[in-house]
Parts: structure tokens; sequence; C-alpha cells
């Protein structure tokens, strides 16, 4: 990602040069977005690029710059999707063949980038910045010969981009032209002096010639230049490890897990360390933090066997190396290692086994050593897996995520539960993106004693907390007289349910069922007094759980795979069947109300129907195109079924329409790692 780092720098000149030929509020709307663009504010920007393209579908501009903002809140598929559409109304907008392709190169889809950019280049030969783009592209495609002559057009125009020349350099490097990386490093330093990336990447060349010393004065250099640098930290551990400084070692990764706390391959190279110092314990921590991060690491597994065998804990030793083994079978150390613990627990015969099969690998290993896969290399026994990883060795690249992955034991919870709360009925439904307009509801609301709106919030925030007691006082002394005189029907029904929905706010749930209850029975075709009470019970459930510590979470894994499950203290069940029951009953008596089938979706989904909940989610979008949380949190439940395509396209199309929440997952879940 660090080569996209200034390719949005010709952005600006792009932002301040375009020229709408639009109305007047058109010529607004587009100057605010662009500036929104400009000041790092991607989300406002969506917002007005949104209604400039509800204003008029036919402005390609707009769905570029929206393509821009999506790109950078990590959305890329919604920003190749605004980049389609561009191109679709302006087959030779150059500007949206250039920035789908470094889209498409952030995806993996080199190929197509490729082919983007050629066709810009056919537009605009003369723009340089797109030879800068085709040579990134071309390096992240391996294309390392291609990519320096790109470099070497663009250096020719533009000679004092530092950029430029770190990228040719890193070229240069995967050529094994040692000389001309470094040539190219020292002139990018010259130019920008003041640039932390030279240093690092300067550094790492004195290290491939074991000059340390030349190496830890840059490492050095760039942590004056900025002590945030994680990575000239990162680096810096690992020159102070080969010049046996353990010590500044683990400090430097201390450093880097202070800013980054799950940052995988910090957490492998420290484990290793403190392994090798005996401080077994923390080594065990962070090897089980870096296999939670990549379960399917075959190096944290077999050195976390070295560890337990080390504390004498042989079946455990046992279990990992199974699990190394299972990940990769050819891993004849791994057998022998095996094969040793067995045999100091009594097991013999398996380890005589275990033992067979190693010198078997073996030998199967020196008749394959050309075997360009690589993974015969595992059955070479005379290699050591126990040291540091650089982000440019193989397991680096293979195993964890260039960018270096943060630990994901996160919890993603579901956009809430609709229905009515206190609030202002002027300002009904302006949280949403399109406002949802229906009579019924509108009559409903006009009829109430008390100021309400239907949204997914439980506030009163719109009405002053000196008039809420008094508001309280009236309710219940109008209610009272209606019982006294034994009045049944829509009126006294309004007036439980505004009491109702105050008991609610106040947590006191037992009061509120009972009231949504009776107005229930005062007027039971009212559709909106079952969402209500079907809202209440979940959200009862809900408390109760969290006071006994046992709540149930939507969470997704590292692989975007995801499960619904429980931190638990009780083993008690919870049954959202009445709920459920309610919400139906409101679906069946107003059917073309989409808030009740988003209700159902998320009901189903804590009752771990999962595919029931995307039938409701799908049946609310088909009613309310714009209903953001919907896609929200049908983008989570595909996700959770391991639909990971259409579970982002979901979540793109929620942030699009202003859940600005789903912009996080999308960079935690959607972005694929590069090859």
């Amino acid at each position: 990602m660090g080569n996209f780092r200034k390719l949005f720098a010709v952005l600006a000149l792009l932002l301040l040069s375009f020229a709408a030929n639009a109305q007047y509020d058109i010529d607004q709307f587009f100057a605010r977005g662009r500036q929104m663009l400009i000041d790092g504010k991607y989300a406002s920007a969506i917002e007005n690029f949104n209604i400039l393209a509800r204003l008029d579908s036919t402005l390609f501009d707009a769905y570029f710059f929206r393509g821009i903002a999506k790109y950078n809140l990590g959305d890329f598929i919604g920003a190749e999707k605004d980049f389609n559409t561009s191109l679709r109304l302006n087959p030779i907008y150059t500007p949206a063949y250039h920035y789908r392709a470094i889209t498409l190169s952030r995806t993996g889809k080199y190929d197509k980038a490729l082919k983007d950019l050629a066709e810009a280049v056919d537009l605009r030969p003369s723009y340089t910045g797109l030879y800068f783009s085709r040579g990134v592209t071309y390096f992240l495609s391996q294309q390392f010969e291609k990519a320096v002559k790109d470099f070497n057009r663009f250096i020719k125009a533009e000679p004092r981009a530092a950029d430029a020349y770190l990228n040719r350099g890193a070229c240069y490097l995967y050529l094994g032209d040692t000389t001309k990386a470094l040539a190219d490093y020292n002139k990018a330093i010259k130019i920008n002096t003041f640039d932390p990336e030279g240093y690092v990447r300067r550094s790492r060349i004195y290290a491939m010639q074991e000059n340390f010393d030349e190496a830890l004065k840059d490492l050095d250099t760039a942590i004056e230049l900025d002590t945030l640098n994680t990575f000239a930290f990162f680096n810096r551990a690992l020159i102070r490890y080969d010049k046996q400084q353990i010590q500044g070692a683990l400090e430097d990764l201390n450093t880097v897990l202070e800013h980054e706390p799950g940052n995988a391959l910090t957490l492998y190279n420290r484990a290793i360390i403190r392994a090798q110092i005996g401080d077994y314990n923390n080594a065990l921590d962070d090897y089980d933090r870096v296999i939670a991060v990549n379960p399917n690491n075959v190096l944290a597994y077999f050195n976390r066997a070295g560890v337990f065998m080390e504390m004498g804990r042989f079946r455990d030793a046992m279990d990992d190396y199974s699990k190394a083994i299972n990940l990769y079978p050819d891993f004849a150390k791994a057998y022998m290692n095996r094969s040793y613990a067995k045999t100091q627990i009594g097991q013999f015969n398996s380890a005589k086994k275990d033992a067979q099969i190693a010198q078997q690998k073996i030998r199967e290993y020196q008749m394959k050593t050309g075997d360009s896969l690589g993974r015969v290399a595992f059955a070479d026994t005379t290699k050591k897996y126990d040291r540091l990883l650089a982000l440019d060795a193989d397991f680096a690249k293979k195993d964890f995520d260039n960018e270096l992955l943060q630990h994901r034991d996160v919890d993603i919870r579901l956009k809430p539960l609709f229905k009515f709360n206190l609030g202002s009925a002027a300002n009904m439904f302006m949280a949403l993106e399109n406002r949802w307009e229906d009579k019924e509801v509108e009559k409903f609301v006009q009829q109430m004693p008390v100021p309400i709106e239907l949204s997914a919030k439980k506030g009163d925030s719109e009405i002053e907390r000196d008039n809420y007691g008094t508001m309280i006082a009236d309710i219940l002394e109008e209610l009272r007289g209606r019982e006294a005189k034994g009045e049944e029907g829509s009126d006294i029904a309004r007036l439980y349910f505004a009491k109702a929905i105050i008991d609610g706010n106040d947590n006191r749930y037992n009061s509120a069922l009972e009231n949504y209850t009776q107005a229930i029975k005062n007027e039971p075709e009212q559709t909106f007094y079952y969402i209500n009470r079907g809202a209440l019970q979940a959200e009862m459930i809900d408390f109760i759980s969290s006071m006994e510590n046992n709540v149930q979470i939507l969470t997704l894994d590292n692989s975007g795979a995801a499960r619904a499950r429980v931190k638990e203290r009780s083993s008690m069940n919870y049954d959202y069947a009445p709920a459920i029951h309610d919400m139906t009953k409101a679906s069946k008596l107003m059917p073309t109300l989409p808030f009740t089938y988003y209700n159902l979706g998320n009901l189903y989904c804590l009752s771990s129907d999962l595919p029931e909940a995307i039938n409701q989610y799908t049946k609310a979008l088909e009613l309310y195109p714009a209903m953001a949380q919907a896609y929200f949190n049908r983008g989570l439940v595909l996700i959770y079924l391991k639909d990971k395509e259409k579970g982002c396209i979901d979540l793109s199309k929620a942030g699009e329409l202003g859940v600005h929440d789903a912009y996080n997952v999308i960079k935690k879940y959607c972005i694929e790692e590069e090859q």
C-alpha cells in the first residue's frame, strides 16, 4: 500500500481545476464535495456526491469523485463500481481509467489494471503520472523489468520525484542489482532528506551486505525523523538482533507493539527472542496471539512446540507438531521432533513410525531440491526455523499480511432494531439518507400525546429534561382518569403506548411490557404496538444478558469468517420467539412497512437462523432500497456465511448511504492481502 502513498497527489489539481457545466446548485455541491475530498472528509464528500447523482444521474464526474472518496475509505469494491459508472457515462474520461486501474491493482486484478492504464496512455500519452501508476502495477505483478522502463519514463519527465527512485530501486532489488538499487535509494535521500522511507529501504541493502553499522545509522536517522515509524523500529530490531543486541531488539519490538498491539509479525519475532532467552511463558503468550491472527502459520505451531518441549510439556508439543504436519505434510523436522516427544511419554511404536516417515521425507527432499513450489523445503532438516522474519521474507509474504495484520478479535454489532421512540416528529427519519414517507406512520405520529419518531435509537434527546417529568405526570393523570371511567379503544391505547415508551427508556421493562400489552388489548389491529413490544422483548434479553456478562454478539475472525458466539458465565439460553411473533404479526398487519422485515432480520440473526435473516433484510430493501442499516446487517451476515463478495458489496452500499462504520469493517474484512 505504501507504493500508492502519493498516487493521489495529482488529485488536488484535478479537484481545483474541475469546472462543472451545470446549474448553480450543482456547482455548489461539486465545490463542497471537492473541498471535502481535499480536506480528507471522505464520508461527508460521499454524501455530497450522492446528492449530485440524484440531481443528475448523467454527471460522470460525480461518480468519479465519489469513487475517489470510497477508495480513500478502503472501499475498493464501491470505488470500482463508481469508476465503472463514470466510464459508462463518458468512455473517454482518462482520470476514471487511471484511478480504476489503481483500485484494481489494490485488489490484485493486475491484468485488468494494466488494460485500463494502456487505455489511459492511449488517450493521454503525455500524462506522465500514468507511467508512475503503471510502474507500480508492474511491480506488484512482479514484472520488474517493465516496471523499471515505466519509472524511467516518469523520472525523465519528473527527475525530482523521490518516490519514483524509491520504487525503481525496489525493482532493481528484486532483479538482484543491489548496486543500482542503492544508487536509487541514495538519490531519493538526496532529493528528500527528511523522508524516513529512503533511510529504511537503504538500511535493508546494508543489512543484506552485512554492513550492520551503516544499517543502524540509517534506521536511527529514520526514527529521529519520525518517532512513530513502527516500520523503522521493526527493522532496527532485526539489525540489533543480528548484532547480538538482544535487549535492544526486544525494546524496539515492544515499541512497535505499543502502537500496534496485534502486529502479528512483530509478535512472532518477539516470541522467538523470548524463547531463546528462556522467557517461555511470555513466548507462549505471543505465539498464542500470532496463531489467533493466522491459524495457518506452520512456523508458529512448530516453534511453539519447541517451547513446550523446553518446558517438558510433551503432549502439548505433540499437538503442535501434529498441526504443523497437517498444514505441511512434508515437514520432516516436525516428524522428527514429534518422534522425540513421543519417546518422552513412552509411545515408542508411534515414535518409531514418525522417525521412519521423517527419513522417507528426507530422501524425497534430496531428490527434489530443485522443486519450485517451495513446500519440500520443509523436509530440509538442516534448515533452522527459529530465525526472525523480515517483511520481505518468504513466509512474511505467505503467512502474514504485508500491511502487518492487526489482532482481529473484533466484535461487530448489528445495527439496532427500529421502533418508535421519544423525539421530535419534525426531525422524523432525518437520520436516514433518504426519507421514508408513509401516511399511516405520519398519521399515527400526529395522534400521539407525546412527540415520537420511528428510529433505531433509544433517545429522548429532543425533549428538554425539565419538561420530561411534567409530560410523564400529564400522561399518568390522563391515563388514570380514563381507566377510572373504564374507557377502551384507541385513545387510551395511545396513552398506554406513550407510557410504555417512557418506561422502556428508563429501563422499567416489566412496566413497559405491561403497558404495550394493554395498548394491544385496546387496539389489537394497530401495527406499531406490536413493533415496539417485539423490540422491547429483544431489549429485555440484551439487558438481562449484559447484566449476567452473557452477551450475544456477531464476531468476525481474522480470515473473514464469522460466528455468533456468547461471552458466557452462565448457561442460560434466551428465546427470541415472542419478539419474532410480535414482529411477524406487525408485518402481516402492514406488509408494506420495511422496518418490520429489517427487525425480523435482526431477530432471526440473534436466533442463529441466518438464511432467514438474509431473506428478511432482502424484503426490507425491496420496499426501501435506501435503507442503509439493512445493507450493513445483511453484509455482516453474508460474511458470516463466508459469502464475502456479496457481503462486501452490501457493506459498500451501506457506507455510501451513510453508515460510516461500514468502512471500518470493509478495511478489516474486504481488502484482500496482496500476493
